[in-house]
Order: C-alpha cells, then structure tokens, then sequence
C-alpha cells in the first residue's frame, strides 16, 4: 500500500526529469510484461520484440493522424494490428525453436521496419509522424503529471492481467510448454493452440506499450525503435528472473536506470568518461545491457527475484537461520 501511495503521488514529489524516467518505466514494463508472456511463460525466444512495438507506435499515430480515429480507438488498434501480426509470424514459427524461432522473429522486424519506410506520405517513411498528447475519455494527457498516471493505470492493468493468466489454465499449459513440450503434449496440451495464444497475447501488450510510447515522445519514426530494444526486453527478462512477474519489474526499473546510473558514476569519475554518455551512448547502452546479462546468468541465474527471495527467506526466519 505504501508503494501504491508513492506512485500516485510521484508526480508531486519528483522533479521533471525525475518523473520522465518513471513514465518510461512504466510503458517498458507493459512491453516487457508482454515479452514474459512469450519467453518467461512459454520458452518462445524472440528478438523482433521491438518489430511489434513499432507496429504498436504506428497504429497508433497512423489511426490518429491520417483516420481521425478517437485516441481511445486508436489504442485498442495498437494492440489489435500488432496481435493480428503476432499470429502471423506464429504460425510459420510453431515448428521452429531456440536459434531459428529467434532469427524468424528478428527477421519480421526487419520487414516492418522496411515496409514502414517503403510506406510513403501514408507511413510518414524516413520523416516520421508527429503527433500530439491525446485527451482520453474527457482526460487531457497533455502534462507529463497526466501522461505518467494513464502510463501508471495501464501498466497495473497489464500487471493484473499477467499474474491472472498465469494461474489460468492457459498460463499452466503455456510454463508446462516451456518446462517440456513433448511432456505437455503428451498430457494432451494442445502446443500450436497455446503458443499462438502466447504470440497473439504478448504482440498486442507489446503495441500498447509502443503507443505509450509514442504519446510521450509526441513523435513516432522508425530510428526511434532500434534493435537495442529487443536487447533490452531480453535483458529485463534475464536480470529480473525468468518467468517471474516481480522479476520483470525489477528488471525493468534496474535496466531503464543502469544507464543513468553509470553516466552519474561516470560524472564522479570525470575526464572523458563524462562525454561517453552523449557521444556514444548506444554503444555504451550495448555494453551494459551485455555485461548486467553475463554477470546474471555467471552469478544467479534466477536474477533479482531470486536474491529478493533469498532476502525474504532470511528476513523471515532471522536471526533462527543463523
């Protein structure tokens, strides 16, 4: 309750820049959300996470700008173009695993990108599309303070909703899938059933994220959406702990804030290390990303859940345990 009462009241208690990068947290845990549903849930390895948020963004700012759709519509079809598109590329990767499942979905995300710049004044190509904050349901979201409580609201949804459909039948069918599909199979787990289920479910939480996103940039354009994206949602997944729903909010918060934690450290250290973060930040990024996935998977696979469990545990039976 007491972590409810800061969220809400976040906005008046943060600074500007402070609260961007909770906003930000805040749609990255929805896509990753999204991504667990997929590879934490299922074992489904995708590198084309971000193919669907770009999908997501560009309904989105497409359905506003050049349909007129009502923002709220054009919310739901953020989510519905990037499901119709999960199905689609889960139907040809039913029979595929590991390696080649993840290549197959790194390649879609090459063909949206491509199809987007090949779309003309309609996509907007290599100009993008500006757009503005919308006004949802008689709700301006034009302040960053009502942007960051839509951000807020949805990323509690998508939370219920993950937790939920894990202690659904499907949630159990999807984690036996991924424990051992022929032993699933064999208990008369339909395998292309609940995987489509799991590609269709995670593409359309992933567009709903791109369309947050795209609202808080108030500008959608392809170079917004790079692969280090897809690195990133894998890396969240890894550092929070597979297949754990805690695991992913903590690996979002620990994954969006490593950057500015280091280019802080970085200030204290000074000399050129000060401008690495402005001069090569995406590769810096890269790196980082790199290093927090092999430091995990060398120290504990079962990554920040698996320490806060162990801190729990201890917590609980202190100072018995000792």
């Amino acid at each position: 309750m007491a972590l409810v009462v800061a969220l809400i009241v976040a906005p008046y208690l943060l600074s500007a820049y402070q609260l961007s990068h909770l906003t930000v947290i805040l749609f990255t845990l929805v896509g990753a959300l999204g991504l667990t549903v997929l590879t934490g849930f299922t074992g489904q390895i995708s590198l084309g996470h971000v193919g669907f948020l770009v999908l997501g963004a560009y309904s989105y700012a497409i359905g506003v700008t050049r349909f007129g759709m009502p923002p709220l519509l054009a919310l739901l079809m953020s989510a519905i173009v990037p499901a119709l598109a999960g199905l689609l590329v889960g139907i040809p990767s039913l029979r595929l695993k590991g390696l080649y499942l993840a290549i197959t979905t790194l390649a879609f995300s090459f063909i949206v990108n491509a199809a987007i710049m090949a779309g003309g004044d309609f996509t907007g190509a290599g100009r993008g599309i500006m757009i503005q904050r919308p006004e949802i349901l008689g709700v301006s979201l034009q302040t960053d303070q009502a942007l960051y409580w839509f951000c807020l609201l949805i990323a509690v949804l998508a939370l219920f909703a993950t937790l939920n459909l894990r202690r659904t039948r499907a949630g159990r069918a999807m984690i036996a899938i991924r424990d051992n599909d022929i032993a699933a199979q064999a208990m008369g787990i339909n395998l292309w059933r609940y995987k489509l289920t799991a590609f269709v479910i995670a593409s359309a939480m992933t567009g709903i994220a791109g369309a947050l996103m795209a609202m808080y940039v108030s500008f959608v354009t392809v170079e917004g959406f790079p692969f280090l994206l897809s690195i990133e949602a894998l890396a969240i997944l890894v550092v929070g702990g597979l297949g754990s729903v805690l695991g992913t909010v903590l690996g979002t918060v620990f994954i969006v804030l490593l950057p500015e934690v280091t280019t802080a450290l970085f200030s204290v250290v000074g000399g050129r290390l000060t401008d690495l973060m402005t001069t090569s930040a995406h590769e810096i990024k890269s790196m980082l990303y790199g290093v927090a996935i092999i430091a995990f998977l060398r120290l504990d696979p079962r990554g920040l859940y698996g320490m806060w469990h162990d801190v729990r545990h201890m917590w609980t039976f202190w100072p018995l345990r000792y």
